[in-house]
């Protein structure tokens, strides 16, 4: 605290050297106005057969009292409150240090990890599995069964179609959103044997391009894990 006090009387002591006006500073390290009066009094005793005098700089009355600052200086350092301290890291409570290495491991042990494991294992609950709930039988016809009950690749004529059903057939397909839901509602519709909405022109039993493969690669990826 002392240290800065003496800090702001050195700078205070500065600045009253340097207070002048930037006009009134003449050449070298004198005074400009008292420097014109010197060459005015020696150019009026050389007229006058004379020697010049000395003309002395005038008092300035308006010169800051460099005691009076620095006694206020002084105080104003003494009651001005202490700095803050910084707060040492894992002392706030409130804070988790768990990823601090450092902090961990000055507190806990292999024999601390050994009981808090133990108490887990003892909190732990285990959840016996439940049977999946049956599907109900009204919910229409299921494409993933109808896929792997099904052999014959795509595009493969398996049942006998009308020729004038072409025509409707991109048409009735853009119906629907998918070609799953055009293949559920071919199927509840009575396919494959038959096709009222021209759906599966070629009679290969999928309705709009649908693909069963994707659904029997899955069955069968399954089965050889």
């Amino acid at each position: 605290m002392r240290k800065l006090a003496m800090t702001g009387l050195a700078l205070l002591l500065l600045g009253a050297c340097t207070s002048q006006p930037e006009d009134a500073r003449g050449v070298g390290f004198g005074d400009y106005t008292q420097h014109l009066a010197q060459e005015r009094a020696e150019r009026e005793a050389a007229l006058a057969g004379r020697q010049p005098q000395t003309v002395l700089p005038p008092v300035r009355e308006d010169r800051p009292d460099i005691a009076a600052l620095a006694a206020g200086a002084i105080d104003e350092a003494e009651a001005a409150p202490p700095p803050a301290t910084a707060v040492p890291p894992g002392s706030h409570s409130s804070i988790s240090d768990e990823q601090d290495f450092e902090a961990v491991a000055g507190r806990e042990s292999i024999e601390s990890d050994a009981e808090r494991l133990q108490r887990m294992q003892e909190q732990r609950v285990e959840i016996a599995p439940t049977a999946v709930p049956d599907r109900p039988g009204a919910t229409g016809p299921n494409i993933i069964e109808y896929a792997l009950t099904t052999s014959n690749p795509l595009g493969n004529q398996v049942f006998r179609r009308s020729p004038f059903g072409q025509g409707r057939h991109e048409r009735n397909c853009l119906a629907f959103r998918s070609d799953d839901l055009a293949q559920e509602a071919f199927l509840s519709m009575g396919g494959p044997e038959r096709d009222r909405q021209a759906l599966d022109p070629d009679g290969d039993g999928y309705a709009c391009g649908w693909d069963p493969t994707v659904y029997r690669n899955a069955a069968a990826a399954a089965r050889n894990q």
